[in-house]
């Protein structure tokens, strides 16, 4: 019997790329997809999408979605409560192991390790370390297709939103950027690929710009934010 694993879901590139991965090793039974989502606004916390068509995703990869709803702006106190509440209900099933799509951000992964240790879960990272250039190649090679769904202005300009990822468009990217927007330089909807049953369909709607607060030092003059640009998808 196969131990029963968690699988965080974004709807990016990188979980989608992680679930392949997996599902190709056949060493886990996947018991769900688990994505965070800004309860005010229906959509995927950074990445923007509406669960509309986050739902037709776990439709078309076959697999029951957890929807863990945020507020708009949760303190970290919040979002921890939310998540170990969310975390222990799923550890009740019999699931001890929680896969993410990460790549390289060690601190992230301590985060994540230490969290799920203290409820008695283990994380799997099967994108570990691998070459952020050889993995959006591999990717794509595959037959994968996604589409930026938000940039980070500090690195990208307003262009780069609403673009299907490609070789033009890695090519095109500045070189401080991670090609795989490992950093946070990006967000992206993945809508097809060798796991998906059939395409999501969508249209694409407006470009959007928000601004969030950036934490102050004595450095920065305080009307100072962070700036980013949301491509909307509108589900057909």
């Amino acid at each position: 019997m196969k131990p029963k694993a968690i699988f965080n879901w974004s709807s990016g590139k990188d979980s989608a790329f992680a679930l392949y991965k997996i599902l190709k090793g056949n060493q886990f039974e996947i018991t769900s997809l688990l994505t965070s989502i800004n309860k005010e606004f229906q959509r995927i916390s950074m990445h923007g999408v509406h669960v509309s068509l986050l739902e037709k995703q776990a439709e078309s990869l076959g697999f029951p979605l957890i929807k863990m709803e945020l507020p708009k702006e949760p303190t970290m106190e919040e979002y921890r409560e939310i998540m170990n509440k969310t975390m222990s209900d799923i550890r009740s099933q019999d699931v001890t192991y929680s896969i993410f799509g990460d790549i390289f951000l060690e601190d992230l992964r301590k985060y994540r390790e230490e969290q799920l240790g203290s409820i008695g879960m283990k994380g799997i990272f099967p994108l570990w370390k691998i070459n952020t250039t050889d993995l959006i190649h591999e990717f794509l090679d595959l037959g994968f297709k996604t589409i930026v769904t938000c940039v980070n202005e500090t690195y990208l300009d307003k262009s780069f939103a609403g673009r299907i990822i490609d070789k033009d468009f890695i090519k095109d990217l500045p070189g401080n950027v991670d090609p795989c927007g490992e950093n946070g330089e990006f967000h992206t909807f993945t809508f097809d690929g060798p796991i998906f049953k059939n395409p999501i369909n969508f249209e694409i709607g407006e470009i959007v710009k928000k601004t969030y607060p950036k934490p102050k030092s004595d450095h920065e003059s305080q009307d100072e934010d962070y700036v980013f640009w949301f491509c909307d998808l509108i589900s057909l």
